[in-house]
């Protein structure tokens, strides 16, 4: 018998709190993402989070830690070697990525990758180089829309990204740009991590927004994964967010998209309401990609609160036999420099309606833990080759 019938895991995309010991290797060391908002704005107001413990793992100036929080929580840090979206959530289900995915940030990309994308979609390239997605898009979206021309751009991650005026250039016509870019990036070299379409609407400098329609074109998980096997062990796996994309479908028995963070916890929320039996798998974006990589540690503030309010809901919402885990998969410090993601270790929040107990618990040498958590909940052994064990039982 299952100890939990549901599990929901939250992913606060970008919410590290504190360089790992190998930051300065990836030029982040110093780094704090939740500290640093904390000390970068006034106002600060996380009840549900403080009382699930976050402030016990990293001092915040506005939000004391509580000495009885609810449930259990810890720090977490990550063994693979890197800091990116899909390699800290491959983590969490059980694979460690050993080498990184190779990145363009210092050279755009080959010419050759870009000559073949052009003939292949008909749009002559612009920008290949790094940048970030707004500012790209006050330099060069005037010219895509008077041109026909394909934004291209990457960052300090593993990413090709194209984009596209939804009402000039055409959501399909950018989907099938970005299929034939994931179909060339799949060479050994030019293979990059993710592919992602990021659709806007405006037609001058200043009004440019971006949709919620962007699309990652994400490569297959290295190995199979916690998913796949809750999957064929006939349980639920249900995905909220960019989740699909990140496992490009794999181990997912039912996906959800959301337009903001806010309506993905109105989805898990409701999620909450209905049946189902196994993992709900949620990751919140707009932390990392609105405020994090645009340096905004206001914005960030302010979408932690947003998501505190619903988190509110969802507490009450939950069933004594759910359980429910907030973590992140990197961090986003933004008072750091540039617009990269950082090297940190992540939150570890555990609570169900039905625990006694509380406390921290040792900090852990990977991810991983939350996936192996899972599985032996439902008895499901993990796949051969995952990393991980189980946390469960000191969950009581």
């Amino acid at each position: 018998m299952s100890k939990y019938h549901r599990i929901f895991v939250i992913v606060i995309d970008s919410l590290g709190i504190g360089a790992m010991p190998d930051a300065e290797r990836f030029g982040d060391a110093g780094t704090n993402t939740l500290g640093h908002i904390s000390e970068s704005v006034e106002r600060f107001h996380i009840p549900h989070l403080q009382s699930l413990g976050l402030a016990n793992l990293t001092p915040l100036r506005q939000v004391p830690a509580l000495d009885t929080p609810k449930g259990y929580h810890a720090v977490l840090r990550e063994k693979s070697n890197a800091k990116d979206t899909m390699t800290g959530h491959w983590e969490m289900m059980g694979l460690e990525t050993t080498t990184p995915f190779q990145t363009f940030t210092e050279t755009g990309f080959p010419p050759e990758l870009i000559a073949e994308l052009e003939r292949r979609t008909g749009h002559k390239v612009i920008g290949n180089k790094s940048a970030s997605g707004t500012v790209i898009l006050d330099e060069l979206a005037e010219e895509e829309i008077a041109t026909g021309h394909m934004i291209v751009y990457t960052s300090a991650d593993s990413v090709l990204q194209i984009c596209g005026n939804e009402e000039t250039f055409g959501l399909d016509e950018l989907y099938r740009c970005c299929e034939i870019a994931r179909e060339l990036t799949l060479r050994d070299e030019w293979k990059v991590g993710r592919v992602i379409a990021r659709p806007y609407l405006g037609r001058h400098k200043g009004e440019f927004e971006r949709t919620s329609n962007r699309h990652d074109y994400a490569l297959k998980p290295s190995g199979t994964t916690a998913l796949d096997a809750l999957k064929a062990a006939g349980l639920d796996v249900v995905s909220i967010g960019k989740i699909r994309d990140i496992f490009d479908g794999e181990g997912i028995t039912q996906a959800q998209k959301s337009r903001s963070s806010v309506h993905g916890m109105e989805q898990t929320i409701e999620t909450a309401k209905g049946d189902f039996h196994g993992l709900c798998f949620v990751n919140l974006v707009d932390f990392d990609a609105k405020w994090g990589h645009r340096r905004n540690p206001q914005g960030y503030a302010e979408e932690l609160e947003r998501f505190d309010e619903k988190l509110g809901v969802l507490l009450d919402t939950l069933r004594r036999d759910d359980l429910l885990i907030i973590t992140a998969d990197h961090g986003t410090d933004p008072t750091h420099t540039g617009t990269d993601h950082t090297r940190e270790k992540v939150p570890f929040l555990a609570w169900s309606p039905s625990m006694a107990g509380n406390g921290r618990l040792p900090e852990q040498e990977t991810f991983a833990i939350i996936g192996a958590t899972v599985c032996d909940n439902f008895g499901v052994a993990m796949p051969a080759g995952t990393i991980g064990c189980s946390l469960l039982g000191q969950l009581s």
